[in-house]
């Protein structure tokens, strides 16, 4: 557990070559340290300031001109005085600013001690904290409109909302429980009953939208599927713009799945190209379809690849073709698009083709800026990027709202039951515990150690 009495400094900017840096420090003797460095500096300001300033960095760097962005007092994110040091970016000067902090009587931070203590400080709740770790992590706009939403409050929000109901229901029961000799009714047996239920219902719809992607790791799963020879493997290579697949008119190159983690329309996503489908008796073939039939199984999108030059749809892609259409364009529950390739070899369309098809060519790179379109939008409006909790928290909330909502569940059950109205305020009491270690409200110091040292020091 972080001792939150000691000033504490760390480098917050990120590693690497940068115009500017910034050097962080928080607690008690931030002033008095900020003045032993900066030579200038013979009066603080007592309330949030800009100040222009050199601060002494000692040999062979001597003065260097900083931007000090100073909270002297405690409304600031940490609830301690704070200051952020604004240097060149160059890690001798910031790593020697920083050594001057730790000369003078700070500490160097512990990963998330920052965000620590603005969790202790009651800035943010347990959530909005990791999901500033969800913000630093963030690979493309999905994962950081995420994060965001959630920093926000978009999840700790509707679950304070709901505690704050759970604990007036469970005022007004124990109120009644007071005055049982008056025959004095605070809420009626059938209010307090549909509340309970309603609640419920509540917290497990959150816990639905929070795990609807907990299972997935990474960027979402794109998979290549098609006949050998079918354009899979040029068109991954024309997707990364990186030869990173075999290519060749000999049908059955490719064996091993090949993947490739690219950008499409702003989102990550890791593209992977499987073995032609094909019946086989020769082993090595047969791990080849297996390999390419798990990766189709556990794909977030696939793109059915078809050979434009083809004279018809074979069984398998007639079999897909009707099933999109029945289902807007989902295959077995997961959302697909139709790819022809080779549309340089193709004078005329072959009349299955409809306006839903993405036409390529991976010689020409005609349309491959379009597939890359179409498979941002596609997975922005699928299942894929409707989870508003990152994945961390989803992982550690998951049991703690099922102990909440069975617990509202044993409430209900008492109130049918008629076994007195103690068991049921027993049963508020739990969940409202387990609400609480959702968000923090209740909270034990291995789980803010699990939590905060999955973060970097300076954050």
């Amino acid at each position: 557990m972080f001792a939150n009495e000691d000033t504490i400094a760390a480098i917050a900017s990120p590693p690497g070559a940068a115009i500017r840096g910034i050097v962080r420090i928080s607690g008690p003797q931030t002033t008095r340290i900020l003045q032993t460095i900066c030579p200038s500096c013979d009066s603080i300001p007592t309330r949030a300031s800009r100040i222009r300033t050199p601060i002494e960095l000692g040999p062979p760097l001597g003065q260097v001109d900083a931007s000090i962005l100073l909270w002297p007092n405690e409304r600031c994110y940490t609830g301690m005085p704070s200051a952020e040091i604004h240097l060149p970016g160059a890690a001798p000067i910031l790593n020697a600013a920083l050594e001057r902090l730790l000369d003078h009587g700070a500490r160097m931070a512990e990963p998330g001690e920052f965000t620590m203590r603005a969790f202790l400080a009651g800035r943010l709740d347990l959530t909005e904290a990791e999901a500033v770790l969800g913000v630093i992590d963030a690979d493309d706009k999905r994962t950081l409109d995420t994060a965001l939403r959630q920093l926000s409050g978009g999840l700790s929000g509707p679950l304070n909302q709901l505690r704050t109901e759970l604990l007036n229901l469970l005022a007004h029961l124990e109120a009644g429980l007071d005055f049982v000799e008056e025959d004095i009714e605070f809420i009626t047996q059938a209010e307090l009953s549909s509340n309970i239920q309603r609640i419920c219902h509540q917290i497990e719809a959150i816990t639905e939208q929070m795990t609807s992607r907990e299972a997935a790791t990474g960027p979402p799963q794109v998979v290549l599927r098609g006949d050998p020879n079918a354009g899979k493997s040029s068109l991954i290579n024309a997707l990364s713009g990186q030869e990173i697949a075999i290519v060749s008119e000999l049908a059955g190159t490719t064996r091993d799945c090949v993947e490739r983690t690219i950008d499409c329309g702003g989102l990550a996503v890791r593209v992977i190209d499987t073995a032609g489908i094909e019946a086989t008796d020769d082993a090595i073939n047969q791990q080849a379809q297996r390999l390419g039939d798990r990766a189709h199984e556990e794909a977030d999108l696939l793109l059915v690849c078809v050979d434009l030059t083809q004279t018809s749809l074979l069984p398998w892609q007639q079999t897909l073709r009707t099933a999109g259409a029945d289902s807007g364009n989902r295959a077995a529950g997961r959302p697909m698009l139709f790819v022809g390739t080779k549309r340089d070899r193709c004078q005329t369309l072959p009349d299955w083709v409809d306006d839903d098809w993405v036409l390529t060519s991976s010689l020409t790179d005609q349309g491959i800026a379009n597939l890359k379109s179409r498979i941002g939008d596609r997975l922005q409006t699928s299942d894929v990027a409707e989870s508003s909790t990152i994945s961390s928290t989803a992982v550690r909330c998951r049991e703690t709202l099922a102990q909440a909502t069975d617990a509202l569940a044993n409430a209900h059950q008492v109130i049918r039951d008629q076994l007195g109205e103690e068991l049921v305020a027993a049963e508020l009491r739990f969940a409202l515990d387990a609400i609480g270690r959702v968000t923090g409200v209740v909270y034990t110091d291995d789980i803010l150690d699990r939590i905060f040292s999955e973060f970097c020091i300076g954050k």
